[in-house]
């Protein structure tokens, strides 16, 4: 990471940190279109995102080139509309991936480049804000800054009020984070409402049985968790493992039967796939490893719930390509199948994943 400092600026020309909007006093060396008001927040930036996009921001940030017709100017518009749009979904995934990892002073940066990039390309006022102002708003309130959190759901309430084509996707984020502000409050009765709504409409936008609506079940499920009531907790864990063990066992079936095959119909060796992006692979990390947690406090009154989620992580971390993560959960169900004496079925069943893993030579990732 380079700098020069400290920066000239131009008489008369005003530039803003990245990160805060302050006035700056460094630039990024390698883009040299990037600025901050000093170096925590240029490091901040570096490790969070900057680095993954630097070479990217060049062309969006200076002057078209000069073009002999409109043909190419409207051309060169397209590609400079693409590049944002994909630099908007990049940045948000990985605000998002670090949100489910728990890192939330690093998603910070990756959000509010996906909220500039969405205000360049769509303007102030557009539902298409709503989704990096809800990024925002979650890493305030990992940060424990419940006003700020508050700030940015008020702006993605604003907008959705405002709107007249918002989809059942973005309502359902939206309730989401509510519920968890209300969470982070402790007002309860609040936070479940949002979140028979989120569920109702990403029911709506994706079904009942949808990796995209376990989040509000489990999010229920920990409501109800906290408030003791232990019957509704265990009934909405186990959904959302079901939902889960139903998404990512389809997945390992179609691989498993290939496994003989070796070669896909390309003739290229045929690897594993999730069909997640990274922070989906997170999210499944922490409601999964999450409901394991409570599973295992109680593992000596429901041995087989506890193991049935431990199949579950095998799975994922075998479509992973984490083959040591997938044997470590699968001798942990297995261990704890012959410990409680459970039927020979479900040990064999147990003896084949991890004889499946075994044979398979992936790099851990």
């Amino acid at each position: 990471m380079n700098v020069i400092y400290p920066l000239a600026v131009p008489k008369g020309r005003r530039l803003c940190c990245e990160v805060c909007e302050a006035p700056a006093e460094r630039v990024c060396a390698a883009c040299t279109v990037t600025y901050y008001c000093g170096v925590v927040h240029q490091k901040a930036d570096w490790d969070s995102i900057h680095e993954k996009i630097c070479q990217l921001l060049i062309p969006l940030r200076t002057s078209m080139p000069f073009y002999n017709s409109e043909e190419e100017r409207q051309h060169g518009l397209q590609q400079l509309q693409q590049r944002q749009k994909y630099l908007i979904e990049f940045c948000y995934t990985v605000a998002q991936k670090y949100l489910f990892e728990g890192k939330y002073e690093d998603a910070v940066p990756a959000a509010l480049h996906s909220l500039r990039f969405r205000v360049n390309l769509y303007g102030l006022s557009s539902v298409e804000l709503v989704p990096a102002y809800l990024l925002l708003a979650e890493a305030s309130l990992g940060l424990g800054r419940i006003i700020q959190a508050e700030e940015y759901l008020f702006q993605a309430q604003w907008t959705v009020l405002k709107s007249t084509d918002c989809s059942n996707a973005t309502h359902s984020l939206l309730h989401r984070n509510l519920g968890l502000l209300f969470i982070a409050k402790k007002n309860y009765e609040e936070a479940r409402y949002h979140l028979a709504n989120d569920i109702y409409f990403a029911s709506c936008a994706f079904g009942t049985e949808d990796i995209r609506t376990s989040g509000g079940y489990f999010h229920l499920a920990n409501i109800f968790y906290d408030l003791k009531k232990l019957d509704l907790a265990d009934t909405l864990y186990t959904k959302v493992s079901e939902i889960w063990d139903a998404y990512l066992n389809n997945h390992y079936q179609v691989l498993s039967q290939a496994h003989t095959q070796q070669m896909d119909l390309l003739g290229e060796l045929f690897e594993n796939d999730t069909g997640l992006d990274e922070a989906q692979e997170a999210e499944a990390i922490r409601i999964l490893t999450s409901i394991l947690k409570i599973r295992e406090s109680t593992a000596d009154k429901a041995p087989q719930k506890t193991i049935f989620v431990l199949k579950i992580l095998v799975m994922l971390y075998y479509l992973m390509m984490n083959s040591s993560k997938a044997q470590e959960y699968g001798m942990r169900a297995l261990n704890l199948a012959e410990e409680q004496q459970l039927d020979v079925h479900e040990q064999s069943t147990i003896r084949e994943l991890l004889t499946l893993i075994s044979t398979e030579d992936h790099p851990i990732t």
